[in-house]
């Protein structure tokens, strides 16, 4: 499991947490100078659980109807905003100032 201190190390990083499966926040960082609040981190990793079913449940329907494959297990979700972005693996995540995202080097820490 990736560090909460390690994601925060990434360049333009806002705020880290983790979550547990139903997307409760368990816990967090949060930059000085970042207008972010434990609730919209509570919030994101809700929405980062339910993107996660939704896009298992549609990566696993598109491999049983095509039998393409390569789209199942689902690794990750990035969602991406005006400002900054979230990106989540497992039970974390890490919010990113567009500007300054690497997403490659957040995915690298999140898959560990």
């Amino acid at each position: 499991m990736s560090s909460i201190d390690d994601l925060m190390q990434l360049e333009g990083a806002s705020a880290a947490f983790s979550f547990t499966d139903r997307g409760e926040l368990t816990e967090h960082r949060i930059a000085d100078d970042s207008a972010l609040t434990p609730e919209i981190l509570d919030l994101l990793a809700h929405v980062f659980v339910a993107n996660i079913a939704i896009a298992t449940m549609q990566a696993r329907g598109w491999e049983n109807m095509t039998g393409q494959k390569g789209f199942y297990p689902i690794e990750g979700f990035t969602l991406v905003g005006l400002e900054w972005s979230a990106v989540g693996n497992g039970h974390c995540g890490v919010v990113l100032a567009n500007d300054k995202a690497d997403y490659e080097a957040a995915y690298a820490i999140l898959g560990h």
